[in-house]
C-alpha cells in the first residue's frame, strides 16, 4: 500500500466558512455510504443461502499481511492496523461502530487530510516532523505488529517503532500494545499503553501536532449534527478547547440511518500519564486529543535513555454519552 497523497487541496481565505462548505457537500456521499455500510451488516447476520457449504463465523478472526492486521468480528471488518513502511506513522483505520458497523473515524479527510483516524505521533522533535509532510522530514516506522486473539471477544496487538529521518538512525522509539475487547453488542473498547524512550536527548517545541489523537467520522461531529462533549459537560469547540478534561468524545446519528443508528466515540485520558489533568486540543470538524505540548511556555525536553509512558482508552459505544454510561465507565478503568 503506497502512502497517500493529496492534490489540488486549496486553502481557504475562510477556514470556518470552509469547514462548513466541506460539511454540506459531504451529506450526500456520506448517506450514501452509511446506508451501503449498514446493508452490508444486514445482509452479513442474515443466515447462509445453503447452509451446507456456509463457512462458520468465528466470533474473532485475525488476517495479517505486510505491517497491516485486519480484526473481523464474526467475519466482518471491524478494525484494521496498518503500519507498511512507505506510511508515515502506523494508525488504525477503520473503527468501526457497534451498531452500524461504519468506522467512527476518518482516514484522511479535508481539511488537515494528513490527520488518519487513531494515531499517536509528534511534530517538531529535534526540528523534525514525524506528524506531516514528506517522510524526508520523520518517519515512524514499525519493526513489525504482531496480534493474538484473547478468548472469545479480545485480541491483543503489540508493535515497536522507530522515529527517524529515512536513511538515519533514530532519535526515539517507542512500544505500543492495544487490547480490543467487543465488550457487548453496544460497545467496544481498545486500551492503549505506549512507552515512549528518547535515544538521544530529545526537545520538543511548543505543538498542537502531538501525543494521541482521534479524527472523528464528519457525521458525528458539530459540523453534521454531532455532539463534542467532556466529562464536564462542556460542549463544542469553543466549550473545550484548552479545558483540563478526563476525556472528550464524539456522538451522532449516523448519516440517514434511523433515529436508533446513534453512535460515538470517547478518548479517556489515564490520570497517571505526564501532564494530567491535561488541557485538550479539540475542533469542530472531528479532532480531539489531551496535547499538553500545545499547552507549555517553553521546550520540553527528555533525555536520552529516558522514557515517559502513556495510558488511553477509545470507547466505540452506542447511543450518546450519558446512554453509555461514560462517566461510570471512566471510573471503573482508572480503578482497575
Amino acid at each position: 500500500m503506497q502512502q497517500q497523497k493529496t492534490v489540488g487541496v486549496v486553502g481557504p481565505s475562510s477556514r470556518r466558512a470552509f469547514l462548513g462548505t466541506c460539511a454540506a457537500g459531504a451529506t450526500a456521499g456520506a448517506a450514501a455510504a452509511a446506508l451501503s455500510g449498514w446493508t452490508a451488516i444486514a445482509s452479513a447476520a442474515q443466515p447462509a443461502a445453503n447452509p451446507h457449504t456456509a463457512v462458520p463465523a468465528e466470533p474473532l478472526t485475525l488476517y495479517e499481511f505486510t505491517g497491516q492486521i485486519w480484526i473481523r468480528w464474526r467475519n466482518i471488518n471491524v478494525f484494521s492496523y496498518r503500519a507498511h513502511p512507505t506510511q508515515k506513522y502506523p494508525y488504525f483505520y477503520p473503527v468501526a461502530g457497534p451498531v452500524s458497523g461504519l468506522s467512527l473515524t476518518t482516514e484522511s479527510s479535508l481539511p488537515w487530510p494528513h490527520q488518519r483516524s487513531l494515531f499517536f505521533s509528534c511534530d517538531r522533535v529535534n526540528g523534525c516532523n514525524f506528524w506531516q509532510t514528506e517522510l524526508q522530514n520523520g518517519q515512524i516506522v514499525s519493526d513489525g505488529p504482531k496480534a493474538a486473539i484473547r478468548g472469545e471477544n479480545a485480541v491483543e496487538l503489540t508493535d515497536s517503532c522507530r522515529w527517524l529521518r529515512p536513511g538515519a538512525e533514530p532519535i526515539a522509539r517507542d512500544e505500543r500494545r492495544f487490547t480490543i475487547t467487543m465488550v457487548n453488542p453496544r460497545l467496544r473498547l481498545i486500551d492503549v499503553w505506549i512507552k515512549w524512550s528518547a535515544v538521544v536527548d530529545l526537545k520538543i517545541e511548543k505543538t498542537n501536532h502531538s501525543l494521541f489523537s482521534v479524527r472523528a467520522a464528519p457525521d458525528i461531529t458539530p459540523l453534521q449534527g454531532g455532539t463534542l462533549l467532556n466529562d464536564l459537560g462542556d460542549e463544542g469547540e469553543k466549550g473545550t478547547f484548552g479545558k483540563k478534561a478526563a476525556w472528550c468524545c464524539f456522538f451522532g446519528r449516523r448519516a440517514n440511518l434511523p433515529e436508533e443508528f446513534v453512535e460515538g466515540i470517547a478518548l479517556f485520558d489515564h490520570p497517571k500519564n505526564p501532564w494530567s489533568p491535561s488541557p485538550w486540543f479539540t475542533r469542530d470538524y472531528g479532532f480531539i486529543s489531551p496535547t499538553p505540548l500545545n499547552f507549555i511556555d517553553k521546550p520540553w525536553t527528555l533525555a536520552a535513555g529516558q522514557a515517559v509512558e502513556f495510558r488511553y482508552r477509545v470507547a466505540l459505544f452506542a447511543g450518546d454519552a450519558k446512554a453509555a454510561g461514560l462517566a461510570a465507565l471512566y471510573q471503573k478503568w482508572i480503578e482497575g
